[in-house]
């Protein structure tokens, strides 16, 4: 939520400076060296947590062809080289079909480029999940948000030639939905610190609303106003009561409550 606000009002200007892309930077090198020093903090059964978890995961059993560390780090580099080829096809593809269509690169970059780079994250949070490492899960959503910001952000606005723009409809709805998503986060992170499957399914409509609301006012379709009404006057504030509500009885009921 905190850099989420961050960026906001950077782009309150319309730009992203080159000095604000250093601070963004500056914060992820303090975020990181925090966390690694909050990690060597753990209490001893916390410790004792991580090494029967880490137990459980290598068990002994025969590894394949890719036990080698030399190997490991083959694989990983391999992988690099592919995410940025891949990265630099889709950005390249995104454009080209942003021109085809007559839309926006904004609406593009919003919809189809952020979800094609979210798949890795989003397959590595479902192999996570499956395999119940749950912390996993969450954490890497919530991470690699942060490290968007302070990294991608922050590195791309301080080797830029010039300040990164920010579009006046970017400022004026996109930033608050960001903001707003990661508020809405709060009471479903801490309501029994599970995350519900309906919980998730909420999310994952509102995605889809979200993405339909960018679409229908590219192309100008003649719903777009009683959509903003049901969205604004419906759906929203009954999103906003039901999260209320589930931090209200999580509150009442005190933090050891299960669901």
């Amino acid at each position: 939520i905190g850099v989420s606000l961050l960026l906001w009002a950077m782009a309150v200007d319309g730009g992203i400076s080159r000095w604000e892309g250093l601070l963004l930077t500056g914060l992820l090198i303090g975020y990181t060296v925090m966390l690694i020093r909050q990690s060597r903090r753990e209490t001893a059964t916390t410790q004792v947590a991580v090494d029967a978890e880490y137990a459980q995961a290598f068990d002994g059993t025969p590894r394949g062809w890719d036990a080698h560390w030399g190997v490991q780090l083959l694989l990983i580099l391999t992988g690099l080289v592919l995410l940025v080829v891949g990265a630099n096809w889709l950005v390249e593809a995104a454009v080209r079909f942003a021109q085809d269509l007559g839309v926006s690169e904004l609406i593009i970059g919003l919809t189809i480029v952020a979800a094609g780079t979210s798949l890795p994250e989003l397959a590595t949070s479902l192999m996570a999940a499956v395999r119940g490492e749950r912390d996993i899960a969450v954490g890497n959503v919530v991470g690699s948000n942060i490290f968007n910001i302070l990294a991608v952000l922050g590195v791309s606005a301080s080797v830029a030639p010039a300040d990164l723009a920010v579009p006046p409809t970017m400022l004026d709805f996109d930033l608050p939905v960001m903001v707003a998503v990661a508020v809405a986060c709060l009471p479903v992170f801490f309501t029994g610190s599970l995350i519900a499957r309906w919980e998730g399914a909420l999310f994952l409509a509102l995605y889809a609303a979200y993405a339909l609301y960018l679409i229908l006012h590219a192309v100008g379709h003649d719903g777009v106003p009683g959509y903003d009404a049901a969205m604004g006057g419906f759906v929203i504030p009954l999103v906003a009561v039901t999260l209320l509500v589930l931090a209200w009885r999580h509150w009442r009921a005190g933090p050891g409550q299960k669901r």
